[in-house]
C-alpha cells in the first residue's frame, strides 16, 4: 500500500477521513478454494486495511482529530455458502475497527465499520472473474444498494458531531434480509 506523505511527514489530510472500500470475494466452497484466492482476499481485505490505518492513525492521534471508516460487510454477521474466505476477512475488519475503538478512546479518533448487504458496484464482476452476466443475475429481480447510498451512509456518520462515534452500521437493501442456515437432508 502506498502512502503520500505531507511536507510535515504526516500523511496529508485528503486521506483524513481515512476510508476503506477495497474487497475482494472469490464464491467457491472451503474443499474447491484456490489458495492463491485466498491470499489475494487475505491481502486486499485484511492486509490492505491494517497498514493503511498503521501508515495515519499516529498522526490523527497527534492531532486529536480523525476518522477512520472500515468497509466490512453483513458477510461479517452472516454466513453463506462460499463466503468462507470473504466473510472471515470481513469479520476481522469489523473486530479490528471496535478494537481501534478501544485503542484510541479519549483521542479524538473515530472509528466505524460499515457492513452493506447487496451493493451494485464492479464487486460482483470481480468475484465472477470477469463475467458480467453472472454478475448482472446476482442483482435480477431486486433492487440492491447503490456507491451512492453507502457514500451517503459514510457521510452521515462523518457529520455527527465530533462528540459522537458511530461504532458500526449494517445497512441492506429492503429486498434482503439475512436468511435461513444451510441445511443438508440426505436420506
Amino acid at each position: 500500500i502506498g502512502i503520500v506523505r505531507g511536507d510535515r511527514g504526516h500523511v496529508d489530510d485528503v486521506a483524513a477521513p481515512a476510508f476503506h472500500h477495497a474487497g475482494q470475494d472469490r464464491m467457491a466452497s472451503a474443499q474447491t478454494a484456490k489458495i492463491a484466492q485466498w491470499r489475494q482476499m487475505i491481502a486486499t481485505n485484511v492486509s490492505a486495511v491494517t497498514e493503511l490505518v498503521h501508515a495515519i492513525l499516529p498522526g490523527m492521534v497527534e492531532r486529536g482529530r480523525g476518522d477512520i471508516v472500515n468497509m466490512a460487510s453483513v458477510a461479517a454477521n452472516y454466513p453463506y455458502p462460499g463466503g468462507n474466505i470473504y466473510g472471515a476477512t470481513k469479520a476481522f475488519v469489523r473486530q479490528f475497527s471496535l478494537n481501534l475503538r478501544a485503542d484510541v478512546v479519549g483521542t479524538g479518533v473515530r472509528v466505524t465499520s460499515i457492513e452493506p448487504g447487496m451493493c451494485d458496484t464492479e464487486f460482483s464482476v470481480v468475484r465472477f472473474d470477469g463475467d458480467q452476466a453472472a454478475a448482472d443475475k446476482v442483482y435480477a429481480g431486486m433492487k440492491p444498494l447503490s456507491a451512492d447510498d453507502v457514500a451517503d451512509t459514510v457521510i452521515w456518520i462523518l457529520r455527527q458531531p465530533r462528540h459522537v462515534n458511530v461504532n458500526s452500521i449494517e445497512i441492506m437493501p429492503v429486498q434482503q434480509a439475512f436468511g435461513a442456515f444451510a441445511v443438508s437432508r440426505e436420506g
